[in-house]
């Protein structure tokens, strides 16, 4: 089993990791932007893929290399983790029907509840208590479905037709050119932009340079909020137009002694 993801601001990569020990120890896990995932996928018959959910739908990063790597998809085992600010309908079934039309078979799914990485809008966020309860509640979720997993009766979240309903329905219909192509943001604050290069380094997109000691955004945002949760000057905003909180998973996991993350 071997494990790739895409994850912005550590979200599904702490929920795959979390789900990929649990089934056994010293399990391969590759980002999509890794050089070597392409090769690690070549060689697995068995998948488990994990990113996190948009407007219910895919980041536009994670369609892509799914579409442009289509020939490896073919007779591979795909299970699924899906991970949201509050839901998705079918956050799996999405990258599902990818899969299945380019020859994979999907063994399961999983959608996991996080915190929202979305840190400049205020009604998306929360006390880091409430946080800090919904990252336990997926933990105990995770362990519980790698159990099922071992058990031979995987977990199906979100790939159900009912599943698909209340994905397009609840968001998609309304938000998908949100995420059918690559946006013109974020939006940089030169006052407080001091030329780190920071956001440029951590950018999957290779979507910001800097220009004149400042950070300078191109047109091929995928709204990961990893430059947004990075930046040490709070300069870069996305949806909205101040930074309320930069999400950290490592604030959660290792936020208490007797944390059960640990």
């Amino acid at each position: 089993m071997t494990g790739i993801y895409f994850s912005g601001t550590g979200n599904s990569k702490f929920c795959l990791s979390r789900f990929l020990n649990n089934i056994s120890d010293n399990l391969p896990m590759y980002s999509i932007e890794d050089t070597a995932a392409l090769p690690a996928i070549k060689e697995a018959s068995e998948l488990v893929f994990a990113y996190p959910v948009y407007y219910s739908n895919l980041p536009k990063i994670v369609r892509d290399f799914i579409e442009d790597n289509h020939a490896l998809w073919r007779g591979k085992n795909i299970y699924i983790i899906a991970t949201m600010g509050l839901f998705s309908g079918d956050g799996t079934g999405v990258a599902a029907r990818l899969f299945r039309k380019y020859g994979a078979a999907i063994t399961g799914g999983l959608h996991l509840r996080m915190p929202d990485c979305i840190g400049d809008v205020k009604a998306l966020k929360k006390s880091f208590s409430e946080n800090k309860r919904i990252v336990d509640t997926s933990c105990a979720k995770i362990e519980h479905a790698a159990r099922r997993y071992k058990a031979g009766n995987p977990s199906r979240e979100g790939l159900s037709f009912f599943s698909r309903l209340a994905g397009l329905f609840g968001q998609r219909l309304y938000f998908r050119g949100k995420t059918k192509n690559y946006t013109k943001n974020p939006k940089i604050d030169t006052e407080k932009c001091v030329g780190c290069g920071i956001c440029e380094k951590v950018c999957p997109m290779h979507n910001i340079h800097i220009e004149a000691q400042k950070a300078a955004a191109g047109n091929r945002c995928t709204m990961c909020y990893r430059c947004f949760t990075d930046c040490p000057r709070q300069a870069i905003t996305l949806i909205g137009k101040e930074v309320l909180e930069q999400h950290h998973m490592d604030t959660y996991i290792f936020s208490s002694p007797k944390s059960p993350l640990i």
